[in-house]
């Protein structure tokens, strides 16, 4: 692994530590600053929503801008605005660190798969992605749990003063060690960024993102129920049983991007197949404890599988040096996608149909998806057939 890819790993660790560390905190937030748990609650929403909507819009107004440039001012103020959080005493300004800070989020890392795979050659475009992918998910494997303990034993204040020195160490190391954009290579600018978006093959593997993390949060939002009422487990083994879940996911996210190196939407096509069988396979397997530890690893291994993919199309379709707004709307999607299947799994509980009906429709969405990536897979073909046939045509001089 080369260093930048290693720096860019570590600054993605700690985004994604920012992000989801939060919701562990929030007894300790709602004591301290006298607000309502579902107040405290509005601190994730509120992240998840900027990442949505304010996400796309910096990454196209930085465009133009160097992107290491770029990339130095978004870690310092995720270190600011994390320090403000960490000096917070009331509500308000807490919820400002959080908008803040979650800026940061989708346009570091489209940049980093920019700037991440312009260090290797195409045919390793996949194992980095894979890579900062693994950065972004080490976060709930082991910068939540830890940040947990932490404010459990020093309080919540103490996690964001951490967070603040993480950005400040990544600022740091970002400047050092990650190279500087190459001259020949500029960014393609606002009008070009604008243009890739509008490609039907952009939109599609836009919307393949959100189908690929709509069925997978269908189901893993309601995850804890899932473990404690139908497979039996007691509430203190469900963070063990989440970090079997990560662990999958760490392992299928190098298997897919292995894969997507090889051979990117085949790869991604029978990928989706893997995670909508393995989805209907867990909802049977959640019914006793032990197989429902088994389905939790096939199910992470499946999730991490296709993420590589998902940023790799996306890349691939937009067919520019720096498709960073591209990339930046995609993650945008996961985002929505991962907000719609929590809400589309609360509506099937609403209806009466039960822990396990959520997974299997998971798995409908997932198979959506498949049904999605397996057309684009034809259309690829089809695109590719007509030019081989001209060059078997052309006479040789």
């Amino acid at each position: 692994m080369n260093r930048a890819v290693a720096v860019l790993m570590f600054s993605l660790f700690c985004i994604g530590s920012a992000e989801f560390v939060i919701a562990g905190l929030l007894p300790g937030i709602s004591d301290d600053l006298d607000v309502s748990i579902a107040s405290a609650g509005l601190l994730v929403s509120a992240y998840a929503l900027t990442v949505v909507v304010a996400g796309p819009a910096l990454t196209l107004l930085t465009s133009g801008l160097r992107r290491k440039h770029v990339m130095v001012g978004l870690m310092v103020l995720f270190a600011l605005s994390n320090l403000l959080g960490a000096v917070a005493q009331d509500y308000t300004v807490l919820m400002v660190s959080r908008v803040l800070s979650a800026l940061a989020h989708c346009t570091f890392f489209a940049l980093s798969l920019v700037v991440g795979t312009s260090t290797v050659a195409p045919d390793r475009q996949g194992s980095v992605i894979a890579k900062l992918a693994i950065g972004l998910n080490m976060a709930n494997v082991l910068g939540v749990p830890l940040g947990v303990l932490l404010g459990t034993e020093l309080g919540w204040r103490s996690v964001f003063w951490v967070l603040a020195g993480c950005g400040v160490v990544s600022a740091w190391l970002v400047t050092v060690l990650v190279p500087a954009d190459q001259q020949a290579e500029p960014p393609a600018g606002v009008r070009a960024e604008i243009r890739t978006l509008g490609r039907s093959r952009v939109l599609i593997a836009v919307a393949i993102s959100a189908l690929g993390c709509g069925g997978t949060f269908t189901a893993y939002t309601y995850i804890a129920p899932l473990l404690e009422d139908v497979s039996g487990f007691r509430s203190g083994a469900v963070g063990l049983l989440l970090l079997l879940f990560g662990l999958g996911t760490f392992g299928g996210s190098v298997v897919g991007g292995r894969l997507v190196d090889r051979a990117l939407m085949p790869a991604l096509t029978g990928l989706f197949g893997t995670l909508a069988l393995v989805l209907g396979l867990f909802s049977v397997l959640v019914a006793n404890p032990w197989t429902a530890a088994v389905g939790l690893v096939l199910f992470g291994a499946a999730f991490g599988a296709i993420l590589p993919g998902l940023q790799g199309r996306v890349m691939q379709a937009a067919d520019i040096k720096a498709p960073t707004f591209a990339l930046a709307v995609n993650i945008a999607a996961m985002n929505v996608g991962i907000t719609l299947g929590s809400w589309l799994g609360g509506r099937v509980l609403e209806a009466g149909l039960g822990l396990q009906a959520v997974v299997l429709t998971g798995c409908a969405v997932a198979a959506v998806g498949f049904l999605v990536a397996g057309i684009e897979l034809l259309r690829d073909r089809n695109r590719t057939a007509p030019q081989v046939a001209d060059a078997q045509s052309t006479p040789a001089h």
